[in-house]
């Protein structure tokens, strides 16, 4: 596998394995110090809930100087060794299939039916109304309803003496429904957090490595201080997260695993960032986007009766449909004509092309989909 690589690529690639800070640099992710890789994307979740848990518990003690009664009861998951922290998230938000990470996510009965579970506060996420410049004091009173939720059960939690260590969020839900918020929202949820002494952990699995146009979408919020944590995986070869020296265990082993990663899969990550910088790709996702989405809305316009809410950034593109089964025949006859989506949230249908879909490739896409949307009128 090596001899496909020229051996100047395996040594700058070998040097950002040994040294974080060169694959820090390299890859756009100027905000931080610290980076921690995973195999996929739940354990990166997960221990995004454990080092916002265990830099609160420093920040509690004013140091790492634990107790005797804390190093003996943790042991058996009791306290106060294992403190009644929780993390919050949003109703419609994903975060993974394991135990731990299903108690963030939030979309669907069959990823969580028969599990154990915990008592962890999740708010409501903004229901935004289409087009967004004809609803902007409806949108921006949704979104402040949310975010005095998010107030309300850090008040609540905290008093109670569950005190939340984290918050982590999706900045598209892509799985509840490609649900978007504004980036005052988000400025607002992250004052919300720095006020509780609590942590921001950005989910970006899914919007993260170029399919909004950006190499990361909450780049795009315009945030005064970065998130404590950003989360990536998949469509970055190899799962993980980087994060703040705040964040930072200052122990080791503390967050810890068999593999921390697998190096050969960065191989393959340095040679899509050089594509993507070669060939301009996330300039080429933009227009591509843009094209994609400004057809939906024209199609949209001439089927009103069974298409509304066209939204999305680069080629992260949806469409809401007039119900979840005209949504699930249209995307399996679009299936036929050649045209892969999928379904998202209540009645949404998703496209999801590749880094390389151009807007010759949306024009095609958007006369099969007209075409296929007709029969099934």
């Amino acid at each position: 596998m090596l001899q496909v690589w020229p051996s100047s690529r395996r040594r700058q690639t070998c040097a950002a394995v040994n040294d974080p800070n060169a694959f820090l640099s390299r890859y756009g992710l100027n905000d931080t110090n610290d980076l921690t890789f995973e195999v996929c994307n739940c354990p990166d979740i997960i221990l995004t809930y454990s080092i916002s848990a265990i830099s609160l518990r420093r920040k509690q003690r004013g140091g790492s100087n634990y107790s005797d009664e804390e190093k003996e009861t943790a042991v058996f998951n009791q306290a106060p060794g294992c403190p009644n922290l929780t993390i919050l998230s949003f109703k419609g938000g994903f975060h993974g299939r394991t135990m731990a990470s299903l108690l963030c996510t939030h979309t669907k009965w069959v990823h969580k039916l028969d599990f154990p579970s915990l008592d962890w506060p999740m708010a409501d996420f903004p229901k935004l109304k289409y087009p967004l410049e004809d609803n902007v004091a409806e949108n921006a009173k949704e979104e402040q309803r949310c975010l005095d939720q998010v107030a309300e059960l850090f008040d609540i939690y905290n008093k109670r003496g569950n005190d939340v260590a984290g918050v982590i969020v999706e900045p598209i839900q892509a799985e509840g429904g490609d649900n978007y918020a504004s980036p005052n929202f988000f400025k607002e949820l992250q004052k919300i957090i720095k006020k509780n002494n609590s942590y921001m952990v950005v989910d970006e699995v899914q919007t993260g490595a170029g399919a909004t146009g950006e190499m990361w979408y909450h780049e795009t919020w315009g945030l005064p201080t970065p998130p404590d944590a950003v989360t990536f995986s998949k469509k970055m070869m190899s799962g993980g997260y980087y994060y703040t020296d705040e964040l930072r265990p200052t122990e080791g082993y503390r967050v810890f695993n068999t593999w921390m990663g697998d190096p050969s899969k960065v191989l393959f990550l340095e040679e899509m960032i050089e594509i993507m910088k070669d060939e301009d790709l996330l300039a080429e996702v933009t227009r591509a986007g843009n094209k994609l989405v400004d057809g939906l809305n024209e199609i949209q316009g001439r089927h009103p009766d069974v298409l509304s809410a066209t939204r999305g950034g680069g080629v992260f593109v949806a469409v809401d449909c007039k119900d979840a089964s005209f949504r699930d025949k249209l995307i399996a006859q679009l299936r036929n004509a050649g045209i892969h989506t999928g379904g998202c949230g209540d009645n949404s249908l998703r496209f999801r092309p590749m880094l390389i879909f151009q807007e010759k490739h949306a024009n095609i896409a958007l006369d099969t989909f007209e075409t296929t949307l007709k029969k099934l009128l």
